[in-house]
């Protein structure tokens, strides 16, 4: 199945590096490129694509703006690619409702999972970026509102599964340093997903610095 994806930033060269580099996969197509905001929601609106590249600072129309736009659809699903590693707007857009962000350097091959991982439902973040994002920003969003309340305690087992998750390891290093399957961490995250109603695993670890139990003991 071939994945349709559209580019969003405002730097020419940008989009014809990441057009190659996504064009070079059999099983990913570039249906448009947008140099602003506007023309982002416009191709989205017009291409009905899996993936959006999105860069933050745009004309017209910044990437938050989109993304709060295009939250709860079933598609786009909004991957931020941004030069700023401990930005503000990141965290703000991850929690605006994309599953995932990169940066600009990131290899072609971190490019072409974040496309396959979005598209699939799961978000691939760069886990040293993961950490100290979500590190950095947690302390200034402390406060009463800062994080949401689950709908019903997590189990033991489910928190180890978080801390480990906020730690930036992928499902598999999970299964592995707590010795289970792998079928039973994504189990693990589901149920936590739901009685946080997070939207994917990027919003589940910024819960998880916010609450505090990225940094309890075991």
């Amino acid at each position: 199945m071939t994945i349709r994806v559209v580019i969003a930033d405002d730097q020419d060269m940008v989009r014809t590096g990441f057009r190659m580099i996504l064009e070079s996969q059999p099983d990913i197509e570039v249906v448009a490129d947008a140099p602003d905001g506007q023309a982002a929601l416009d191709a989205v609106a017009a291409h009905h694509p899996d993936v959006l590249l999105l860069d933050i600072r745009m004309p017209r129309v910044d990437g938050l703006e989109v993304t709060r736009r295009l939250s709860g659809q079933d598609t786009p699903r909004i991957v931020i690619v941004t030069t700023f590693d401990l930005d503000e707007y990141v965290h703000a857009a991850l929690h605006g409702g994309a599953c995932g962000f990169l940066l600009k350097d990131a290899s072609p091959a971190m490019l072409v999972e974040a496309v396959r991982a979005a598209a699939a439902g799961d978000a691939l973040v760069s886990p040293a970026i993961t950490v100290r994002l979500l590190r950095e920003m947690a302390p200034r969003m402390a406060g009463p509102q800062a994080a949401r309340r689950p709908s019903e305690p997590l189990t033991e087992r489910e928190q180890d599964v978080v801390r480990c998750l906020a730690r930036g390891l992928t499902n598999a290093e999970i299964a592995a340093d707590l010795y289970v399957s792998l079928s039973t961490v994504k189990s693990h995250l589901a149920n936590v997903q739901a009685k946080l109603t997070a939207r994917n695993r990027v919003e589940i670890a910024a819960w998880a610095w916010e609450s505090g139990l990225a940094t309890a003991t075991a």
